[in-house]
Parts: structure tokens; C-alpha cells; sequence
């Protein structure tokens, strides 16, 4: 037997979720666990949706599969919980409040960030092509109007207007819907808003503002939420916990605008359930002013603080001695490209210093002063647990630009206006509740990602995530998620390279991280100061495959002694970590520390190119610094699809202009090139790279003509063909690619090209070798006797054959080397030397030419297994001298 249960005190998010639910599982039956809002009885007396069945009508020991709608919590199912677990039960869940402790979990689970549970059904119904009612869609939408507060809520979401788009074009009769989803109070609900407004207590925690109301009614009043959304609009309070005593019981409503409020989290020591914005709960057998009382002492425990100084600082700072010289500021500034340097003395904080000052104070002569003459030592500081409030007020009115933020009279961290105004905007979409309702393929590119990091990643990963925010809260850093993999995550594809950055210590936390977890190897690299952490089959905690691999780097800088060369790396914060990287897209991170975990950083706009699609470098020298991020850039724009940016593109172009790739080292233009050729479309990215001109730092006279890109395209298809059909073998694809792009070259300009891509004297042997034979091929093997196929090919390499094939436009001579890899390059005599010693013949030159007849013979299929072998020896044994 099959039921459908929604939770006790049944709303219309329940009738319409178990309306859903029938309409998709026909054969269920539909079961209220206990009592059912007063709105919800006096809709059932008129109408009739469903045959809803009652708890007494139901032999729990029939059912078989039990479909849990609009709840996911035993505590909340009545007697039907004492199914959950029990041999034999099929649990189907489908749900939109968040993932909490104790939550069933079904071999069917549909859980969605959604306003309403009815959303989800309506999604499903239009999915599947279910036909629904008029009055089927009318009910699907008093669920989604009575749970998203006539879409009003901060919890409603794009999908559930299109869902109620939908319901409306298959009939929803709204007039229906507004007659039970009322928003005039009667007397009794007015006379219990009055007790509530005046009995109201103000709270304020770390600035937030909670309000405490409570009143008793002598009536029994059904559904009171939509009072406590009365009071949010009446008086501005970033949450409210209302407590209405009737009928032997106290129901508790707690609403949040505000995220360091969680009232879910608040009402779950009561029993209660819901979402971080708007959540309930009911006891029974307690006082009022009791509960109240543990109420409070819980917010007291629950409220998170608001952001303070230290969350949005930038750490460590670059500083300057106060001994130094404006000259030596200037060069200090412009190596690691800030416009303000706190002065130190004697290690200690002693002012600021901006670049207009020192430039002014070079062009009347001072470079050689000493910095501390020039520093502003009455600009604002703050503390460390000073709020963001606090410093945002003092930097506006100060018209302050660069913040420090000072301990014990030393600098440990500052605060820009950037940093600033990230951290307002962050906030905003906190409060208001922001979210970018976007397709499956594209995620949500919200604040807090940690839902997206549950989704895609598996169990063992997150695990490890969390457990590494907390290993680096204990020693006082931040961790961060950072590179492709956060990338990824955005654009919806999955990942699984982890690489972290640590605002401290990486090697001291990598180690921590190894005797917290058994089972782990560290790999120690300190030049880096960095740490690849190895997970065994031993591991405590599984990850998807085996010896994964965790990379642990300490934040660093860097900056360029001169264009193209390899960087210097420094200590530093994250935000400047970040900066040195090449494009906005791969700027993004991802906190780990419990606190902020999956709080999304992103300093560089990298969310919204990721949008836009768009390749985009963060400054205009970066192609100065790093050629080779052009190659990146356009093997990036291949991949994802992306466009890269109009000044993306012009600094590219300069780039070429100022030779600046003549800088580079071969070697890094053919790592870049090695990494192009492994995409999906090589081919396509190449064609692109040609069309920047960037194909001819290989060679000015490379170029990308028609006959080059059908001979490449040969290539990779050639490449696919073999990987295909040998899957134990592997070929070198960069070789091949390199191969072809040099084909049309003359013989003195291609090993001019190898040189320039720093081929080693063995590589560049082995590549001419193989231009030679593969012309060689091209020209000769035009015959289908496998003998001379067999004796033509067998010295060739894989490469060389791969090549021939793409070269050669002549189907007899491909015929030929797919026959001899397919079908010959294995052939062999079974008879050793010590087979013929045994039929009597004596070892000499003869054993050769033995051999070879056999191996002609079974080439010409002649011969197929050993006795055929024997039989031939024994044949010729007389006309050995004539073999």
C-alpha cells in the first residue's frame, strides 16, 4: 500500500503537495497524520480536490511505500514515523525546506530551494505532461500563494512565478485563491495583533534588532502566521519570534530578514521546522512566560554576529620602514602595484603613505628623504572586532581611502574601499535575499554556494572542506576553495581538482590537517611553502577515486623583475593571491572556516564574466608580465565558448606588436601548446590562435591555410580512431599536433620551429625521423600485399603512422596502415629457435630465413596456427639450403 503524508497541522502547501503527489502516483493513498488549518477544513467543506484519507482509516502494517510532501522530519509525521526505518518501507520525499539534522532520507528524494513544496509538483506535473484540473491548478496555487506570502516572501523564487504562470494557463481560478488567502483580520485576529504590539520586548544583538511578542487567546484561532508578517510591516525589526497561547497549546512563528538570524535554526530545540527566513513550531503543556524565557536564551545562543573588521580585511598588508626612502616607496608600490603603504617603526604602526605624496614629493626633489617625514599620522584606525558598520561610517566621513587595522599597536590587516564596498553589496544580497533563478545547467550565483558545493561534490569531498575550515579556524586562518574548480562549479560542470589557499601557514595547516585525518601522505614543497595532501584506501575520510589528491599553497603575491620573466612570489593575503592569477574567471574562492563556509569571494567580477562569457584579463600589463596568457586566453575561450573581451583582445595585440613573445622561452610556448592540444577542439583553438597571430612566435611563416586545418583535423580524428580501438595504448598527442603544424613548412624552417620550441637534440632526431618516413609512407605504400605493408611498418612508430594516415589524401595508402594496425603489426611465427632444434635442424643463418617464410606465410594467412607451422618446417626440411 502506498500513502501520502504531509506533516500535523496540515497547511495548503500540504493539500496541494498531496494533490501533486496523487496525480503522479495514481494508486496512492492520500493521509492526513493528524489536524488541519482552519483555512484548509473550511476549503475541504466546499470543495473536494482528493479523497483525503484520516489516520484511523490507515493499517500502518499494509503500507509499503510512504510519500513524505512538504516535510522530511519523523518529529513532524505523527504515528506515521514509526514507519521510518522499518524493513520493507520505501520512503519517496519531496520537500523545499533546507537540509537539517535527523532528516529522512528517501530512495526518491526531491529537496528544492523553492517558496513553495507546490512549486516543485507543478514543475513535475508540466514535466511529465500530467493533465491537471482547474481546480487542480487552482489548489497547486493556493499552495504556492499561502507559502510564498502572495509571492511577497524573500524565500520566493523565480520558479514560482513560472509555476504559477503555468497554473494559471491550465485554469487556476485566482478569485478562489484570494478568498482563502486573506489579508483582512476579524475581530478576534485584531484583538490578539493589539496584545502582541503591546507586549512586544525589543532585543538588540551584536545590532540586530529581534522583537519578542506573545498574547493569549480564549479562542481558537487556526492559522496566526500571517500576524507576524502584520508586525514585520508595521515596525522595522530584523526579525520576530511570536508566541500565541490557545486552545492548551503555545504555536511559536519566527520570521528573519536577516541572515545572521536563522529561525529555523532558533525553533528547532522547540520541535519546529521551516527556513532560515520563516519557520514554526507547537508545545504543548508549558507556560507562556516559560517559553518565552528559554525562547530568548536561545536566540541569545543562536544570533550570529554581523561582520566586524577583521572578515573583510585585507591580510598581510605590504608595509614600509620608516627609514626607507620615497624612491624606495615608489619602487615598492609599483612592484606590488598598491597606491598606499602603512609606514612602520621600529615594527610598529606609525602612518600612511600614499602614491600621489610620493610622487609629489620626487618631483620637488625629496626621493631621498625618508618616508616617515612624508607619512599622515593622524589618519583613522580601527580594531579588529571593530563592526563594518562602525568603519564604514568613519570612512565616508573621513573620506578615507585605506583603512588599518591595528592590534596591540602593529598592523595586521587593511581595509580599502573595494573591500568596502564588496562587503555592502554582499550584504544587501544577504538581506534582501537576492537569488539569480538560473537553468540547471547554469547555477545560482548567490553568496553562500555551500548548497552547490553539497550538490556537485562528492560526500567525502565536502567533509574534508568543512573539516579543513575548522582545522584553520583552530589556528587562527582562513581557508579557501580556489581555482578551476570554483570556476566549474559556477558554470555547472563538474570538478574535482581541490586546491586550497591558506591565509597563514599552508605547510603548518597541511600537517594538521594529516594528524587530524589517519590514513593521509604529505608531500612538503618548502620553496613554495606548499603541500600536496594524498588520500589512501586507508583514509578515514573516502574520496572519489584512489591517491587523490589535495593541494595545499600559502597565499601568495608576485610581481616581475622584467616582462616574460618567471614571477617572485611573496607571502601575502588572498585577495592579492587572487590577483595574480591571469583571467576574472579564475579569480573566484570559496571560504571554508565554519562561520563563513561557502561564502563566495570574489574581488574581481569573475561571477559576472562567467555570466557574460567573457575572457578577460584583471590589468593592462598582464600580457606584459605573461605572454603565454594569451595562449591560455583563447584555449579558455575554446573550451567554455566564451568570447574573449575587446581590450582583452587590444592587449593582446600590443603584446605581439612590442615582440614581446621573442621573450619567452621555448619551453613555455610548448607547455602552452601541449595544454591546447589535450582540449575537445584543438583544432578550433589552433585555427583561433592563428587568427591573433599567435602561431607565428613558432615561426613568422606559419600559417593556418585550409590544407594545414584539414591535415590537423585528420589528426584528432585520427587520435579518436586510435584511442578507441586501443585502449591500452597511448600515443603522444602533442607530437602529432606539432607534426602537423609544421608539415607545410620547408625542412630548415620546421627545425627552425623545433629549435625555437627548445626541442630537445633526441626529440628534435625523432620528429625529423619521422617527417622523413611518413613522406616516405605517403609516396610508396600504395599496395594492399600485406608482406610489403608489414615490412614497411613494422619500424615505424605509432606517431608516424597516425601522421601518415592525416597526411596522405590516398585511401589505398590509409587502407594500408589501418590494415597493418588493426589487423598485422601483431603477427608472429609461434616456433622459437628451440622448436626447430627439436625438428632435428642445426642452429646457423638459416634459423632467419625459417622464420621469415613462416612469418610471409601466416601474413598471407596461408599458415594460421602452430601445427601449420610444424607442418611447413617438416615440409621444406629437404629444401632448407633453397628457404
Amino acid at each position: 500500500m502506498d500513502v501520502i503524508v504531509c506533516h500535523l497541522n496540515a497547511d495548503f502547501d500540504c493539500l496541494s503537495s498531496m494533490l501533486g503527489a496523487k496525480r503522479i502516483y495514481p494508486d496512492a493513498t492520500p493521509a492526513f497524520p493528524g489536524s488541519q488549518e482552519k483555512k484548509v477544513r473550511e476549503f475541504l467543506r466546499v470543495y473536494s480536490p482528493l479523497e483525503i484519507k484520516k489516520l484511523r482509516d490507515i493499517d500502518l502494517d499494509e503500507v509499503t511505500r510512504l510519500i513524505l510532501v512538504d516535510t522530511k522530519k519523523p518529529s513532524r509525521i505523527g504515528p506515521f514515523g514509526k514507519l521510518i526505518g522499518k524493513p520493507g518501507i520505501r520512503i519517496h520525499v519531496y520537500d523545499h525546506h533546507p537540509h537539517s539534522e535527523g532528516d529522512v532520507e528517501g530512495e526518491v528524494h526531491v529537496v528544492e530551494d523553492v517558496g513553495a513544496t507546490a512549486t516543485i509538483f507543478t514543475e513535475i506535473l508540466k514535466e511529465k505532461r500530467i493533465p491537471i484540473s482547474p481546480l487542480d491548478a487552482t489548489v497547486l496555487c493556493l499552495g504556492i500563494y499561502e507559502e510564498t506570502g502572495s509571492l511577497r516572501f524573500p524565500s520566493t523564487t523565480g520558479r514560482d512565478l513560472i509555476a504559477v504562470a503555468y497554473l494559471l494557463r491550465k485554469g487556476a481560478n485566482l478569485k478562489i485563491v484570494s478568498e482563502y488567502i486573506k489579508l483582512e483580520l476579524n475581530r478576534d485576529e485584531l484583538n490578539i495583533l493589539n496584545k502582541l504590539l503591546s507586549s512586544s520586548r525589543d532585543i538588540e544583538l551584536y545590532g540586530i534588532k529581534i522583537k519578542v511578542s506573545k498574547a493569549v487567546s480564549d479562542e481558537y484561532l487556526g492559522d496566526v502566521a500571517h500576524l507576524a508578517h502584520r508586525i514585520m510591516d508595521m515596525d522595522e525589526v530584523d526579525a520576530l519570534l511570536m508566541l500565541v497561547a490557545m486552545d492548551g497549546k503555545i504555536v511559536i512563528v519566527g520570521r528573519s530578514r536577516v541572515p545572521e538570524v536563522d529561525v529555523s535554526e532558533v525553533l528547532s530545540d522547540f520541535g519546529g521546522g521551516g527556513h532560515p527566513v520563516a519557520a514554526s513550531a507547537t508545545i504543548k503543556d508549558e507556560p507562556l512566560e516559560v517559553v518565552e524565557e528559554r525562547l530568548i536564551e536561545k536566540l541569545k545562543r543562536s544570533v550570529k554576529p554581523q561582520r566586524i573588521a577583521r572578515d573583510i580585511m585585507t591580510s598581510p598588508v605590504i608595509t614600509i620602514p620608516s627609514e626607507k626612502t620615497l624612491k624606495e616607496a615608489e619602487s615598492v608600490m609599483t612592484k606590488y602595484g598598491v597606491n598606499v603603504l602603512p609606514v612602520l617603526k621600529d615594527g610598529r604602526y606609525y602612518g600612511l603613505l600614499s602614491r600621489e605624496i610620493v610622487e609629489k614629493g620626487k618631483f620637488h626633489g625629496f626621493g631621498r628623504s625618508r618616508v616617515s617625514e612624508f607619512s599622515t599620522t593622524d589618519a583613522e584606525v580601527t580594531a579588529p572586532d571593530t563592526p563594518i558598520s562602525a568603519v564604514e561610517s568613519l570612512m565616508i566621513e573621513q573620506n578615507q581611502r585605506f583603512m588599518p587595522v591595528i592590534e596591540d599597536g602593529r598592523i595586521i590587516g587593511a581595509i580599502t574601499r573595494t573591500d568596502l564596498l564588496r562587503s555592502i553589496y554582499e550584504e544587501t544580497l544577504r538581506r534582501n535575499r537576492i537569488t539569480k533563478e538560473e537553468s540547471t545547467e547554469k547555477p545560482s550565483m548567490g553568496r553562500n554556494i555551500s548548497k552547490l558545493l553539497d550538490e556537485k561534490f562528492p560526500g567525502g569531498i565536502t567533509s574534508f572542506l568543512r573539516l579543513g575550515g575548522r582545522i584553520a579556524d583552530s589556528l587562527g586562518y582562513n581557508a579557501y576553495l580556489v581555482g578551476g574548480t570554483v570556476r566549474d562549479l559556477l558554470r555547472g560542470e563538474k570538478n574535482l581538482d581541490i586546491d586550497l589557499v591558506i591565509e597563514g601557514d599552508g605547510i603548518k595547516f597541511a600537517k594538521r590537517v594529516t594528524e587530524e585525518i589517519k590514513g593521509l601522505k604529505l608531500t612538503i614543497h618548502r620553496r613554495f611553502n606548499t603541500a600536496k595532501i594524498r588520500f589512501t584506501k586507508a583514509s578515514e575520510i573516502k574520496m572519489p577515486t584512489p591517491d587523490f589528491i589535495v593541494d595545499v599553497a600559502t597565499a601568495r603575491t608576485e610581481y616581475y623583475e622584467e616582462p616574460a620573466s618567471l614571477p617572485k612570489v611573496e607571502t601575502s593575503s588572498i585577495k592579492k593571491d587572487l590577483y595574480r592569477r591571469d583571467f576574472t574567471i579564475n579569480t573566484l574562492a570559496v571560504k571554508l572556516n565554519p562561520r563563513d563556509f561557502g561564502v563566495l569571494i570574489d574581488f574581481f567580477g569573475g561571477q559576472r564574466d562567467i555570466r557574460e562569457r567573457t575572457i578577460r584579463v584583471l590589468h593592462n600589463l598582464s600580457f606584459i608580465e605573461d605572454p603565454t596568457r594569451a595562449f591560455r586566453a583563447v584555449r579558455f575561450a575554446e573550451r567554455f565558448g566564451f568570447k574573449i573581451s575587446k581590450h582583452t583582445e587590444n592587449l593582446m595585440k600590443s603584446a605581439l606588436r612590442l615582440n614581446l613573445f621573442e621573450r619567452l622561452s621555448g619551453t613555455r610556448i610548448y607547455d602552452e601548446l601541449a595544454l591546447t592540444f589535450k582540449e575537445t577542439e584543438p583544432v578550433r583553438a589552433l585555427k583561433r590562435l592563428a587568427s591573433y597571430g599567435l602561431l607565428k612566435v613558432i615561426h613568422p611563416e606559419l600559417k593556418f591555410s585550409e590544407t594545414l586545418e584539414e591535415t590537423l583535423q585528420a589528426i584528432h580524428e585520427g587520435i579518436a580512431w586510435f584511442d578507441l580501438l586501443f585502449l591500452d595504448e597511448n600515443i603522444d598527442r602533442s607530437r602529432l599536433y606539432i607534426m602537423g603544424l609544421l608539415s607545410y613548412l620547408e625542412p630548415e624552417k620546421r627545425l627552425a620551429a623545433l629549435r625555437r620550441l627548445s626541442t630537445s637534440e633526441k626529440n628534435l632526431k625523432i620528429i625529423t625521423e619521422g617527417f622523413n618516413k611518413a613522406f616516405s609512407i605517403v609516396k610508396k605504400l600504395k599496395t594492399d600485399d600485406p608482406v610489403e605493408i608489414y615490412m614497411t611498418l613494422r619500424s615505424v612508430d605509432l606517431e608516424t603512422m597516425i601522421f601518415s594516415i592525416a597526411l596522405c589524401k590516398d585511401r589505398t595508402v590509409q587502407k594500408a596502415i589501418s590494415r597493418y594496425l588493426l589487423e598485422l603489426r601483431e603477427t608472429r611465427p609461434q616456433l622459437t629457435g628451440k622448436d626447430l632444434i627439436g625438428l632435428g635442424i642445426e642452429p646457423g643463418p638459416v634459423y632467419s630465413k625459417i622464420l621469415a617464410a613462416i612469418l610471409e606465410k601466416r601474413l598471407r594467412g596461408s599458415i594460421k596456427n602452430r601445427e601449420d607451422e610444424i607442418d611447413f618446417v617438416k615440409s621444406i626440411l629437404n629444401k632448407i639450403d633453397d628457404v
